[in-house]
């Protein structure tokens, strides 16, 4: 496999479980497993979801309201899994 495409694939991946990461941890605070009021708690969560609104936020935008139920991480998830696909196939035919 190229190393480039590689590369790729392996950023996509590392932000799939960034995304993971984000929803267990919203998870956790709702239900009060950890306290959102720890500093290092608060701090983590702040990196997470630096690093996830900037595509989590548009597709929020686009949804209709469904109350207290956020299903814009599932349609991401997917979405990048389909990115991914048609990056490890249409990358490999290119690079080759």
């Amino acid at each position: 496999m190229n190393p480039f495409l590689w590369l790729i694939l392996t950023v996509l991946d590392l932000y799939f479980y960034v995304i993971l990461a984000t929803v267990i941890m919203s998870w956790l605070v709702a239900f009060n497993v950890i306290n959102g009021a720890n500093p290092f708690v608060r701090q983590i969560g702040y990196a997470l979801r630096r690093l996830t609104e900037p595509l989590l936020g548009p597709i929020r935008r686009m949804l209709p309201d469904l109350g207290a139920i956020d299903i814009s991480p599932i349609i991401l998830l997917l979405g990048l899994q389909v990115v991914k696909y048609f990056v490890a196939y249409y990358g490999s035919r290119l690079l080759m």
